[in-house]
């Protein structure tokens, strides 16, 4: 991870703050968003199913240290993050119970997220890693109306 990559995932995050949510769903290549949130893939959809064990430990922990870098830049922003656990939100979407924008959306890619609220906004980051047998890996970021709650 380098600086330039810290850099880039700071400007896509300011951007999604910047953005006015749409009124109905909307999908590209690498941003969701709905009423009152957007996701962004900031890095991902590497998939190494056939790749040597070794490799796919390497990009874990290349993406882990991703995920710490753009931790410690907006703890820098706007202090230390609240840790949300997401099995919760899953269990309730798989339940097909209600689940508040963004965290429907996140939970069903990520485990947990880092989230800050700051200028009216609720931003959070994570990274999604298959696991064993499906090593696929991305990194995160939404950002949602503010009382998005955990």
């Amino acid at each position: 991870m380098t600086n330039t990559t810290t850099a880039q995932h700071l400007t896509a995050i300011d951007l999604l703050r910047g953005r006015d949510f749409p009124d109905e769903p909307v999908r590209s290549a690498m941003v969701e968003s709905g009423p009152g949130f957007h996701v962004a893939q900031l890095r991902g959809d590497e998939q190494l199913w056939d790749a040597d064990p070794a490799d796919v430990q390497e990009t874990a922990q290349e993406y882990r240290a991703e995920l710490e870098g753009l931790i410690s830049a907006l703890c820098l922003r706007w202090g230390e993050p609240e840790v949300l656990d997401l099995a919760d939100h899953l269990e309730r979407v798989a339940m097909g119970m209600p689940v508040r924008p963004p965290l429907g959306v996140l939970c069903g890619q990520v485990p947990r997220v880092h989230a800050w609220r700051a200028e009216g906004r609720w931003i959070a980051v994570g990274l999604g890693e298959g696991g064993p047998g499906m090593p696929v890996f991305q990194l995160l970021a939404a950002v949602g109306r503010a009382d998005t709650a955990g």
